[in-house]
């Protein structure tokens, strides 16, 4: 039997307007890496900063105007998994966008979509059971990481350093949406992403501080990258996925992520010509199987506890 949550969200994952916003955010998502990529004009934790603190305006913007300035101030409960999100998503932004200027887009970014396999061991840690699909499908994820890895070990160091950043953004994707689900189930969208994309740039800016890189001073173009950024990734991407974690919850989401490992493939080689070897395709299509793995294995009640 499923819960009146469970209920809930399998009757809004078939509606239309949940199947557009999934299409938008995931194209939105997959534009990332191939943007940051593209602007290396731009300091990789400034690019993060920016993209986060001109989130939160906008979010925060048009959250006042639906409310006409009236806003409840957040529990304990909620600033403390916000904060708890926050720090797991500056920490994110700062190892994927470093990632993707040291190896290539495509093996960056289903590296750091193995998000779905550490939710699942973080709710193992937390007491969950683990069904063998689910193990089956971590499994596959690893073998393919590793051979990703693995072949970057002999191309250059640099790219093994951009591939074990990807690893750790994943660790930090998973933390996030995990926090921020348990936030998201008291808090609305607009209040949750301001807060949380304010609080990330907060720590961005100290990031950027101790690592001394410039926040302004960029060409045209760089400005440019860090506009077409924040609208596409952060506020079409991370955004809607945000409003869609409450609906449809932090597994079903992180499955509708896995979309942007083929999708931020494909934009690299059409825009930026990037042709990684055929060992990396091989690492993301077994990543992509096993991580399908792990979230229809939980999906089911293979899964159970808190």
């Amino acid at each position: 039997m499923l819960s009146r949550t469970g209920r809930l969200r399998a009757r809004h994952a078939g509606h239309p307007v949940i199947f557009f916003l999934a299409l938008v955010g995931v194209l939105g998502v997959s534009a990332s890496g191939p943007l940051v990529a593209a602007t290396p004009s731009v300091p990789p934790l400034a690019m993060a900063f920016w993209r986060n603190g001109l989130g939160a305006v906008t979010m925060g913007t048009g959250a006042l105007v639906r409310s006409r300035g009236i806003r409840r101030w957040p529990s304990r409960s909620e600033w403390r998994y916000c904060i708890i999100a926050s720090v797991a998503l500056a920490l994110h932004f700062a190892c994927f966008m470093v990632a993707v200027r040291l190896t290539s887009v495509a093996a960056a970014t289903a590296l750091v979509c193995l998000q779905s396999a550490w939710i699942a061991g973080y709710q193992r840690l937390r007491g969950s059971t683990i069904g063998a699909q689910v193990m089956a499908g971590m499994g596959l994820s690893l073998c393919g990481a590793l051979l990703i890895t693995g072949f970057d070990v002999g191309r250059s160091p640099e790219a093994l350093l951009g591939d074990l950043l990807a690893l750790a953004g994943g660790a930090m994707a998973g933390a996030y949406t995990l926090a921020g689900s348990r936030a998201r189930a008291t808090m609305d969208t607009g209040s949750y992403t301001t807060l949380c994309y304010a609080l990330t740039a907060l720590f961005l800016l100290v990031m950027t501080w101790f690592a001394g890189q410039p926040l302004v001073g960029f060409p045209a173009i760089g400005w440019a990258g860090i506009f077409t950024l924040t609208v596409v990734s952060q506020l079409l991407g991370h955004s809607i996925f945000n409003h869609l974690v409450a609906a449809l919850g932090p597994l079903v989401v992180s499955m509708i992520i896995l979309l942007e490992i083929p999708g931020a493939a494909i934009l690299a080689g059409i825009f930026l010509g990037q042709t990684p070897p055929v060992w990396t395709y091989v690492g993301l299509v077994l990543i992509l199987g096993g991580l399908m793995a792990v979230v229809r294995g939980q999906s089911g009640p293979v899964v159970r506890g808190s």
